[in-house]
C-alpha cells in the first residue's frame, strides 16, 4: 500500500471513530435532556391562581384573547404578567429528582414560597438553590430545579424589577 493511501486510510478511520464518539456523546445527552417543567402549552393556558406568603390567592382568566382577574368584580390583568406566568408551564428544567429525596421545610415547601395553579397542574415553589440561581419547584411526586426567573413574585416586586 502506497504512503498516501495509508495516510487517507488512517485520516478516514479516525474521522470514523470521531463520529462514534459524537453520536454517543449526542445520544447519552438526549437521555439526560430535563425537558419543560410541565406538558403544558403557555398559550393554550386559561386560568391561573397565584398563592404568595401573607397576600390572597389571586385568580385569573383568560377571555377573548386578554387575561382578567376574577376575583371579586371581573377587571383586566396584565396580559404580559400574566403571559409570564403561562409560560412557566415551559420553564426549562435544569434536573428533577424524586421528591423523597428531599426534605420539604430544607428547600422551603413546607410551606411553599409560592403555588401557581395553570389550568389544573399545581407548581409548589421553594428556596433557591445552593448550587446557583435556581428554584425548587414540587410538580406532583417529583422536584425539578428552574432558573430564578420563573419564581412567581407579587405584582409590586416584578414593576419594581423591572424599572
Amino acid at each position: 500500500m502506497k504512503r498516501a493511501a495509508r495516510q487517507r486510510l488512517v485520516l478516514l478511520l479516525a474521522v470514523a471513530a470521531l463520529l462514534v464518539l459524537a453520536l454517543t456523546q449526542w445520544r447519552r445527552d438526549a437521555r439526560g435532556e430535563a425537558g419543560e417543567l410541565t406538558a403544558l402549552d403557555p398559550v393554550a393556558i386559561t386560568q391561573v391562581a397565584l398563592t404568595l406568603p401573607g397576600a390572597p390567592t389571586e385568580h385569573y382568566e383568560k377571555r377573548d384573547g386578554h387575561w382578567w382577574r376574577t376575583d371579586g368584580t371581573p377587571a383586566r390583568a396584565s396580559d404580559a404578567r400574566l403571559g409570564d406566568l403561562a409560560g412557566t408551564a415551559a420553564a426549562p428544567v435544569l434536573s428533577w429528582r424524586p421528591a423523597s429525596d428531599f426534605e420539604p421545610a430544607k428547600i422551603g415547601l413546607a410551606p411553599p414560597r409560592a403555588i401557581l395553579q395553570l389550568d389544573d397542574q399545581t407548581l409548589e415553589f421553594g428556596e433557591t438553590s445552593v448550587t446557583g440561581p435556581q428554584h425548587y419547584v414540587r410538580v406532583g411526586a417529583r422536584i425539578a430545579l428552574v432558573p430564578a426567573r420563573y419564581m412567581p413574585r407579587s405584582p409590586a416586586i416584578a414593576t419594581t424589577e423591572l424599572h
